[in-house]
């Protein structure tokens, strides 16, 4: 029996994962969406012969880009769908294993790991310090750890933050309705509010406009599909937290990581920090 974990939203996304297993995404789009959080990741650090570790993998998606990189990768989620559907993601790698497990309860050993990572996975368990400090206890000293959590939109103006309360209201229904009606409520949403918006900003973008500080600029881009993917995993996660990059950083030094990077670009906030010898 653990304690940082719940059990709706391991429900939820083990839904949604199983519902948008990524298999539609094009090789680019997938491509693209990793180096979001990637890309300013210190690769050369690390060896062909290291350990790692995906806290909350869900479908896979970003294990995929991670194996070919590492000798070992560990896959650790709490739902067995999402697990299976980390399987089949990774049947082309034989440098994978599989642990259904929440973050307090995962089966490796203690500074046994050189790299770890956990992507908007965190921001979803009742206790995130709890999670990072468990995550981060498996490195080794001078191992790396790479986390996204949702930012508390700071730096952002008073009429951003405004409709993001009136869509954060919203999604307090939208989570607690059952599942199918769920999925057809979100499909809406990304029908009718997503796809529009973001297909408008990428016009404007085009004309030479700046748009990066509207909402949904992100995702002027994206397919359809990865707008459903999105707009459900936004609207149906019952359990959401946002900290802002100063609060993210205190949490990983807590933790006994420092030399702490921030990416400078979206989505906010994602980090990574080495494994001090000694905590504190």
């Amino acid at each position: 029996m653990t304690d940082n974990i719940d059990n709706k939203v391991v429900a939820d996304f083990g839904a949604e994962w199983s519902t948008f297993d990524q298999t539609s995404v094009s090789a680019k789009e997938q491509l693209s969406q990793f180096q979001r959080y990637f890309s300013f990741f210190p690769w050369h650090l690390l060896s062909q012969n290291s350990i790692a570790f995906d806290v909350g993998c869900g479908s896979g998606r970003w294990a995929k880009y991670v194996a070919p990189r590492v000798g070992l990768l560990h896959c650790i989620d709490p739902s067995a769908v999402a697990l299976n559907v980390t399987r089949k993601t990774l049947a082309e790698f034989a440098n994978c294993e599989f642990y259904c497990a929440s973050v307090d309860n995962i089966p490796l050993q203690p500074n046994s790991m050189d790299f770890g990572y956990s992507l908007g996975v965190l921001h979803h368990v009742p206790d995130t310090q709890k999670g990072i400090n468990d995550s981060v206890a498996l490195l080794k000293p001078g191992g790396i750890f790479l986390i996204y959590l949702y930012y508390a939109l700071d730096g952002r103006p008073k009429w951003f933050i405004f409709l993001w309360c009136v869509t954060d209201f919203f999604r307090g229904k939208i989570a607690k309705l059952p599942s199918r009606i769920k999925r057809f409520v979100t499909d809406v949403i990304a029908i009718f509010i997503y796809w529009p918006i973001s297909r408008f900003l990428f016009v404007l973008e085009k004309l030479g406009l700046n748009v990066a500080c509207f909402p949904l600029s992100s995702y002027r881009e994206s397919s359809f599909y990865t707008l459903r993917t999105d707009a459900l995993d936004r609207f149906g996660t019952s359990l959401e937290k946002r900290f802002t990059r100063k609060q993210i950083g205190e949490m990983m030094e807590e933790a006994g990581l420092k030399d702490i990077v921030f990416s400078e670009n979206e989505p906010f906030w994602c980090a990574y920090g080495i494994k001090s010898a000694v905590k504190g």
